[in-house]
């Protein structure tokens, strides 16, 4: 049904997904809320080792909050334009000007199939369309997968979300080569940081991808650790930064002591 809750949502808007008034998908307001704040870099409070700078475009409050949970958990399909445009603004920061590889952070096939759409790739095609739209050149590789499932995070502190996640992802046979080919910095995607260790673990496993490194010695409540595999060869990790639509308020660079 995903395809039918598409052509509704764009054909019949209802009420404002951010503040439920006017007859719009997102009201002026709310549109400035998302995408009209000026994007920053952005620390966990407990910042993981491997976790690359991360840049996001707005808090995660009020009328973000509401646009993204629509998006996600109920389909609001139409708000995948908006959120990649917010997400857009967040890889420019990151990147400086340089061309971008946008690689999302995958959800579970489980959770895709019952939601009915795949909401990080689809916010990371909108993102990657307004960069080329706005002279940058952008690409999404969606080289990244689950290769075990992992406990829900809610209610885990930041070493057990760390514990958690430790090799749960991996880079698709092959994917390595779509990230190194042509220019462009790769930069890991998400709707949302709040912990980090999402991110931290898809860095981890990009740069195995790479080094032929594994994971060794994780326990609960440690980060994940890498060393490289013997003979491991092959071209050099690239730099790597992450964006996200949202963090909390008190992630931004501008709100810490």
């Amino acid at each position: 049904m995903w395809w039918w809750r598409e052509v509704v949502g764009l054909v019949l808007a209802g009420e404002c997904e951010g503040c439920g008034r006017g007859r719009v998908v997102l009201c002026e307001g709310c549109w400035a809320a998302l995408c009209g704040g000026v994007p920053g870099r952005v620390r966990p409070g407990a910042e993981a080792v491997g976790l690359p700078p991360v840049h996001a475009a707005a808090a995660y409050r009020d009328v973000v909050r509401a646009v993204l949970l629509a998006h996600k958990e109920r389909g609001a399909l139409a708000l995948a334009g908006p959120l990649g445009v917010a997400l857009a603004g967040a890889v420019r920061d990151a990147v400086g000007g340089r061309g971008a590889v946008l690689v999302p952070v995958p959800s579970a096939r489980g959770t895709v199939r019952a939601r009915g759409h795949d909401a990080m790739r689809r916010i990371a095609l909108a993102a990657a369309g307004e960069l080329r739209r706005k002279g940058t050149a952008a690409r999404v590789a969606a080289v990244l997968r689950q290769r075990r499932p992992v406990a829900d995070q809610a209610g885990l502190s930041s070493p057990q979300r760390l514990a958690n996640l430790a090799g749960a992802l991996e880079v698709v046979p092959g994917g390595e080569r779509l990230l190194a080919h042509g220019s462009g910095r790769v930069v890991l995607v998400d709707d949302l940081m709040t912990t980090g260790a999402t991110l931290t673990e898809a860095a981890r496993a990009v740069r195995t991808s790479f080094t032929g490194a594994r994971v060794y010695g994780v326990a609960a409540g440690e980060a994940t650790e890498e060393r490289p595999a013997t003979g491991a060869h092959g071209p050099g990790v690239p730099p790597l930064r992450a964006a996200v639509v949202a963090a909390p308020s008190d992630s931004f660079e501008t709100n810490r002591n």
